[in-house]
């Protein structure tokens, strides 16, 4: 087969009329040969002989799309100096756009003879590993534009991709669990019925399952082990499923599509802090063999070992222009050719680390903050790694970032479980956590507010349970998180006893109502809405089977229809979505007062028994603009808080011009508007239920 010199870019596999144009990089290598397999597995070789700037590259004519390939790389094989090329080993390029076959574990895939880590594997490892396919260009999006909705009225639906469909009777058997099952009607009037505007999707980015899995009948269901930063993953697709290897681009891009046709956005995690490589005993992939201190942090005493920050093993080096420009045309290309709307930074803390330390000013931020694609989209950090001292970084990312908010979240859970001493904080939550974004000028809209996301107990676990179950993943119960931060309400896990089940049920719309009725992005995790559980299982990413799986049969009807009135509740009042802090968290445009009715002091937040309060907020003094500069008036809303076991007799105080409140909502019977109750004027009585959150709103009537 014919071999031309080629161009060193684009990197990865460019497909035209007369062949294919290959590039891969390597600053490490000798030498680097392009590998192509025919459909029965047969290899033919064609070693590069063009190399720019570190990056190989070949034009193969009359190959084109459907081929498959990889790449071995002839270089310095020496573990103790951290270098690892290994010809034996077929490697995956970086940059393919789709991928064919799963990896088949065993000693072919390790750059070593087992037993023997300074020793150099002889061993062929292309039968049990994946290989790139070329792609041809072409996908009709009929006009699809991103929705590019407002982050202050934003509502974020995380959700796994599968889990979601796979057991959906509304969805036609052959599309559950996959893209195209997500983008079915049946799933989309789901989601716009709910409200929400974004669908925030667990990592669609080509992963493996983890070697230790498969032999306990496991496997990765939540996808945190990349191996393609280009690639969906071909295990959600549809297309793939029926014998098409490759169409799962086609059939990402129409889910896009069907999503943005719905009203809402489409947000990735991603996982740029490490790769499905693992630590320096894993197998030889793609980057490791490509250019170990190039894709990797090395310790800089023994580079034989990877400097791990996030708990798996290695961690991507962005100190590196060649894996800094991997991540940023990665970016670029889900945002260009896959129309995807914004992204969560799996442990994005390691993203920003320059030399080890966490820099909120560093080269990551810099390119992104200047990058005209990606600086426009959604951007979402978990603001926090693994084992270092500067693990945990809420409130230091730059601005035009949000974040995952775990104050919020361990705040939400202190309070309704009955913690003492927790109303101030709440507070602070409440109005947007200005003492963690204000400092640094950034809005309320930093704030990605959530009480329960993918990584621990669903919400309906979160009122059951007070300790974890995982005994099922394989490890006696000591993966996941032992501190919960939750109440099982008097029973641990099921029961057939009312009074707990309907506190439970309580417990739940109470959380589900703090967290739409706060100042920030609300996140709601997938399934919450129906009552779905994991009973009790913490750390589920193991466990692609029912135990995750939404069941739709079971779903809570009534947790469903009060989940959406909420959602509505929400959209309807611009004073729930302020773009701008009030004047002060405890004082200034929101007033608080005590159940009787008098302004809060510093004795009452600072009594530890207080565990109820009153909120007003004012719909005309914190009047957002819109963009036009007009005010965006809103109702007067008063937010009545009962922390206690008991009923709580509140007065309404004397706020405002004179006027009647009526009711929006109380969370104890679950009823909106007049069904749940009265009102009055200021000075009058009303009760809240215990554990209880009443909404208010001053009757138009008299304003």
């Amino acid at each position: 087969m014919e071999l031309w010199p080629g161009k060193p870019y684009p990197l990865g596999a460019a497909a035209s009329d007369t062949g294919t144009n290959f590039a891969v990089a390597s600053d490490l290598a000798d030498s680097v040969v392009l590998c192509l397999f025919d459909e029965a597995g047969h290899e033919e070789q064609l070693q590069l002989q063009e190399e720019d700037g570190g990056i190989w590259h070949g034009f193969v004519p009359a190959v084109g799309p459907g081929q498959r390939y990889g790449y071995r790389v002839v270089g310095p094989y020496a573990p103790a100096r951290g270098l690892r090329c290994n010809a034996n080993k077929l490697l995956l390029d970086p940059y393919a756009r789709a991928i064919d076959g799963n990896v088949t574990w065993g000693d072919e895939v390790l750059g070593y003879p087992p037993g023997n880590p300074d020793g150099y594997s002889e061993l062929d490892s292309a039968p049990c590993v994946p290989r790139g396919l070329v792609l041809a260009d072409g996908f009709d999006w009929g006009g699809d534009r991103p929705p590019a909705i407002p982050y202050a009225d934003t509502i974020i639906y995380e959700t796994h991709v599968k889990g979601f469909s796979r057991r959906h009777p509304g969805v036609p058997e052959a599309l559950r669990g996959t893209y195209a099952g997500l983008g079915t009607p049946a799933a989309l009037d789901h989601l716009r019925s709910l409200g929400v505007t974004a669908v925030e999707l667990l990592p669609v980015h080509h992963h493996v399952d983890d070697g230790f899995l498969r032999p306990q009948g496991l496997e990765n269901y939540w996808g945190y082990s990349t191996l393609g930063y280009f690639a969906p993953h071909a295990g959600y697709s549809a297309e793939v499923r029926a014998g098409r290897p490759g169409a799962q681009v086609a059939e990402f891009k129409a889910m896009v599509r069907a999503i943005h046709s719905a009203g809402m956005e489409v947000i990735l995690d991603v996982v740029f802090n490490h790769t499905a490589e693992g630590n320096h005993l894993g197998p030889t992939l793609s980057f490791r063999g490509f250019d170990n201190p190039t894709y990797y942090r090395l310790t800089a005493n023994q580079p034989r070992y990877y400097f791990d920050t996030t708990g798996t093993g290695n961690s991507l080096n962005v100190d590196s222009p060649v894996c800094l420009r991997l991540v940023m045309d990665s970016l670029r290309y889900w945002v260009n050719e896959m129309h995807v709307d914004g992204f969560r930074f799996d442990l994005a803390v390691a993203l920003g680390r320059e030399h080890g330390a966490f820099e909120s000013v560093s080269a990551f931020f810099d390119l992104v903050s200047q990058d005209p694609v990606i600086s426009r989209v959604k951007l979402i950090a978990e603001p926090w790694d693994v084992g270092q001292t500067d693990s945990y970084d809420l409130g230091r990312f730059p601005d035009m970032w949000s974040e995952w908010n775990g104050r919020y979240r361990d705040s939400v859970r202190d309070f309704w479980r009955g913690l003492a001493g927790t109303l101030p904080d709440l507070a602070t939550r409440l109005t947007g956590s200005s003492d963690l974004y204000g400092p640094s000028h950034r809005r309320p809209n930093a704030s990605i507010n959530y009480v329960t996301c993918h990584d621990g107990f669903t919400l309906a676990d979160l009122v059951s349970y007070d300790r974890k179950h995982n005994e099922a993943n394989g490890e006696s119960n000591n993966d996941g998180a032992a501190d919960n931060r939750s109440w099982n309400c008097g029973v641990e896990g099921p029961t057939d006893d009312a009074a707990v089940i309907n506190l439970r049920a309580r417990q739940s719309r109470a959380i589900l109502a703090t967290l739409l009725l706060s100042l920030g992005v609300p996140m709601l995790l997938g399934g919450d809405e129906i009552g779905r559980t994991q009973r009790g299982n913490n750390n589920a990413y193991c466990q692609d089977n029912e135990l995750s799986w939404f069941d739709w049969k079971a779903a809570d009807a009534d947790l469903l229809a009060f989940t959406c009135k909420l959602v509505g509740l929400r959209r309807r009042h611009h004073v729930l979505r302020r773009r701008r802090f009030v004047t002060g968290a405890m004082q200034g445009d929101t007033q608080w007062f005590t159940p009787a009715g008098s302004t809060m002091t510093d004795s009452d937040w600072s009594a530890g028994w207080t565990r109820s309060v009153v909120a007003y907020l004012d719909g005309i003094r914190d009047a957002d603009r819109d963009e036009r500069g007009r005010p965006m008036l809103d109702d007067d809303l008063l937010l009545l808080i009962n922390g206690w076991s008991e009923p709580l007799t509140f007065t309404l105080p004397a706020v405002g011009s004179p006027r009647t409140w009526e009711y929006e909502l109380d969370t104890f019977s679950g009823l909106f508007g007049s069904s749940a109750g009265s009102g009055g004027p200021a000075g009058a009585t009303i009760t809240v239920g215990p554990r209880a959150v009443v909404l208010l709103r001053a009757a138009r009537t008299n304003a």
